[in-house]
């Protein structure tokens, strides 16, 4: 699963895709929950209707005990276009005692702001609020990407992956292979340990590990790749494998070239190879030891399987699975 996921990713679209989705999803979390929207100073104009209909209430009857036209009038701006409305309401629902006290306010109004601060305006004058506008089609638009976006990957994820390459047949092939119970056999555990696989057609395999110690310190990497090539064309036919180990401790780093039969016997291969590092006949169930001045590495073919096809017989690989093991010396 975790490799099918790896695939996924590597597409520009899926990857543009969970990206967008989870910029939104973050977005909407810290825009609600972590840092939401705080409204300071605001203006009664900004309330619900009732609210806005106990402001002005509240400024009459501020208004008949102070008798500060200033502060009346400035209140009465506050409350906005729907100042009109509501002082109309106010006014037919008042009762007798509480009548003169809002019509002493609206005379007062008049006279600051003239006979028309009274009149409602038509309903095609009260603009829309479009800040909520903006917020509901905006949580729609929203919504509707990541949806869309979600039912895309569904879609995707359910296909499957249109092409399974060798590099993903290479790890379930490692996966599937048991690795060796070092302490079942009375040996000590290994401080690192890895299958790995090799099939036709990674035209670019090459694998390394790093080896830590129990406590966690760097001690050096190691790992394998492919060293030799025969014939043209792709994919291109591996002859032979380099395993390697590096050690943080020593100056050099140690190589075994695990050759095919074919390029063992072959006198010019060989020659070539040489400068690598130590030659050896890779064979089934062959193990090979690279040591350094403070590590031991155990390379065990646990599967091979030569390709066929116009080349020499048992010259290249279709396919070799490594069980690389890598003890600590003198501990």
């Amino acid at each position: 699963m975790r490799d099918l996921l790896l695939l996924y990713l590597k597409k520009p679209q899926i990857a543009a895709a969970l990206g967008l989705i989870l910029g939104i999803l973050i977005g909407l979390l810290w825009g609600w929950v972590i840092q939401p929207v705080q409204w300071v100073n605001a203006t009664p104009a900004v309330l619900r209707p009732d609210l806005q209909e106990d402001y002005l209430r509240m400024a009459i009857d501020s208004f008949r005990l102070r008798l500060d036209p200033n502060q009346a009038a400035h209140r009465w701006e506050a409350l906005g276009p729907v100042a009109p409305s509501i002082y109309r309401r106010l006014l037919e629902n008042a009762a007798p005692e509480e009548r003169l006290a809002v019509e002493a306010y609206g005379s007062l109004i008049r006279k600051v702001f003239g006979e028309q601060a009274l009149q409602e305006r038509p309903a095609s004058q009260k603009g829309l609020n479009w800040a909520r506008v903006v917020l509901v089609v905006g949580l729609i638009l929203v919504l509707a990407v990541a949806v869309g976006g979600g039912l895309y990957l569904f879609r995707l994820l359910r296909k499957g992956p249109k092409v399974v390459t060798p590099a993903m047949q290479a790890r379930e092939l490692s996966r599937q292979a048991e690795r060796t119970d070092y302490q079942a056999m009375g040996v000590a555990p290994p401080v690192a340990q890895v299958l790995t696989t090799y099939v036709l057609g990674d035209n670019l395999y090459d694998e390394s590990f790093s080896i830590e110690s129990p406590a966690g310190k760097f001690l050096g990497e190691y790992g394998v790749g492919i060293s030799k090539v025969i014939g043209v064309g792709d994919p291109k036919r591996v002859t032979a494998l380099e395993v390697w180990l590096y050690d943080q401790g020593d100056i050099k780093t140690a190589t075994t070239v695990l050759m095919s039969r074919h390029a063992y016997q072959d006198a010019s291969i060989r020659a070539e190879l040489e400068a690598k590092g130590e030659l050896a006949l890779i064979q089934p169930g062959g193990e090979y030891m690279l040591e350094t001045a403070n590590l031991q590495l155990l390379a065990k073919v646990v599967d091979l399987e030569y390709g066929e096809g116009p080349l020499p017989p048992e010259s290249f690989f279709e396919r070799v699975t490594l069980e690389l093991a890598v003890w600590q010396k003198n501990v």
